[in-house]
């Protein structure tokens, strides 16, 4: 399926990578591999245990700054392929990322849709955990958490992924999101306690990822993280669209963090895409300036900026939201991006006049609120041990154990969307994006698939010779495109149709 649009905009389509904290309780042993390998292979579905993912079109190494790393893309062999990953009915996809359970939501057309997708990912990976614990001795339990660090000097991401017009210049980008990314953190850090990685000392600050960023711009994700990733990976046409793969950010269980997190973002960049954003935010020292933000928690210290100006985070915002409404026209702003942008200005008056008045939206706040109880319950103070476990304890996704999740359970956080849309969204696919295809052929034709990846499905429909469906267009394989088909047609029928279809585009 070539997806083809007539449309000049690039369309808004946007999601999110969770890698997810891994032990398990009482075990003489931590093999974090070992134990995310067991929570993704277990629950895979039965009817799918044969489908790989298709690494043939993934470069990981190719750089958005015109050249290709040296490293080679190790591809596991296909009896690995199938224990460590898992396509989801829901379009998106599950597998096993170095010693991490990963989980990255279907592509989505909204913020509030991420939201949706990636609570659904916290589900999965909570269901995983209650049926691989059924395979360990009894005495042992598998805990799971959604941050970034394990305190020990390891960091695993929370990464987030824009589809944007491969006409921007890479440099446009760099100069306008590393301000954006260093102030943003005031909104969507996920708190922290102490410091890590040789950084300044800290009892607390507003991000978990902030020690762990060295450089401003790189390819790397796992040593000198840079603010600004450079993997030029589109898993989409390259020669109409890149991926902007951002790596700066924290794993939220704040819906309110992550939907603002998703949502501003992908405002600045329509704001880049437009020229709007040039060097008038240039900051100096981008990186310590980084860490210096996330240890300000009344947000109010100045940043310093090329041009000699000194503004607080706040008011770097501030301007990104005003060239928003300044630039924006009316029939680009949907509702979501509406509602985005007025709880973007509403956090950012709260934070102009108290930060801490925001302890029902934001996770830095919300978490300090719960430390800064406890400390003042026990009279204890920052450097009690009890108080990294309460940090730990957040980000826990059991329902039952999660102190979000029990604040949440208690009507104590904002919530963006309903429970129900989130239990449906673990095996229904997004409507309006190309994971509706890839994730409904799921469903109907489990039996006929070989391999899939985001931007094609392999099928098998006479027992001997492979016919690739391609999806170059995220925004197209959608239930209004695709759906009478789908319904309709039996997997060689369907498969027909589709190269033809293509072959008469061509």
């Amino acid at each position: 399926m070539v997806l083809i649009s007539n449309s000049t905009d690039t369309p808004i389509i946007v999601g999110t990578e969770t890698e997810y904290g891994i032990s398990i309780k009482n075990a003489v042993e931590q093999d974090p591999v070992a134990a995310s390998t067991l929570v993704v292979n277990v629950y895979k579905d039965s009817n799918l245990k044969k489908i790989t993912w298709d690494y043939q079109q993934e470069t990981p190494f190719v750089d958005a700054r015109g050249f290709t790393s040296g490293s080679e893309n190790q591809k596991p062999d296909e009896d690995e392929n199938t224990i460590i990953n898992d396509v989801l009915f829901n379009g998106g996809r599950y597998y096993v990322d170095h010693a991490h359970p990963e989980y990255c939501t279907p592509e989505c057309t909204n913020a509030r849709d991420v939201v949706i997708y990636e609570k659904a990912g916290d589900l999965i990976l909570n269901l995983s955990c209650m049926a691989a614990e059924e395979l360990l001795p009894a005495e042992q339990e598998i805990l799971i958490y959604k941050n970034n660090t394990d305190y020990k000097g390891h960091s695993y991401g929370g990464h987030e992924n824009y589809l944007m017009s491969r006409q921007v210049e890479f440099d446009d980008i760099v100069q306008g999101m590393i301000p954006f990314f260093v102030t943003r953190q005031i909104i969507t850090g996920a708190g922290k306690v102490g410091s890590e990685n040789g950084a300044e000392p800290a009892e607390f600050q507003i991000t978990q990822r902030a020690d762990f960023f060295e450089t401003e711009v790189g390819l790397s994700t796992m040593v000198a993280r840079p603010i600004i990733n450079t993997r030029d990976e589109p898993h989409a046409d390259e020669k109409a669209y890149r991926r902007f793969h951002v790596i700066v950010g924290d794993s939220n269980m704040s819906e309110f963090s992550i939907y603002l997190k998703v949502g501003i973002t992908a405002i600045a960049l329509k704001l880049i895409e437009k020229g709007v954003v040039g060097d008038q935010f240039n900051l100096v020292k981008p990186v310590s300036q980084n860490q210096i933000v996330s240890r300000d928690l009344t947000c109010k210290k100045n940043v310093l900026l090329e041009d000699g100006r000194r503004l607080t985070p706040i008011e770097i915002q501030r301007f990104y939201l005003d060239l928003a409404h300044k630039h924006l026209q009316p029939h680009e702003i949907t509702s979501v991006m509406e509602d985005v942008m007025a709880k973007w200005e509403f956090v950012l008056d709260q934070l102009e006049t108290d930060p801490m008045s925001l302890d029902q939206y934001l996770d830095w706040v919300i978490k300090k609120r719960i430390i800064d109880a406890f400390i003042e319950r026990h009279n204890s103070d920052w450097s009690d041990s009890r108080v990294r476990m309460i940090d730990l304890q957040y980000h826990d996704i059991r329902p039952d154990k999660g102190l979000y999740a029990r604040l949440k359970k208690n009507g104590r956080v904002h919530q963006i969307v309903d429970h129900a849309e989130v239990v449906r969204a673990i095996t229904d696919p997004p409507t309006d994006t190309r994971a509706f295809f890839r994730g409904s052929c799921l469903q109907k034709f489990p039996g006929y698939i070989r391999s899939a990846s985001w931007n094609s499905m392999v099928f098998c429909t006479d027992g001997s010779s492979l016919d690739k469906i391609l999806m170059d267009r995220p925004h197209f394989g959608t239930k209004e495109v695709v759906g009478d088909l789908l319904k309709n047609c039996a997997a060689s029928e369907l498969v027909e149709a589709v190269l033809s279809s293509n072959a008469n585009k061509e």
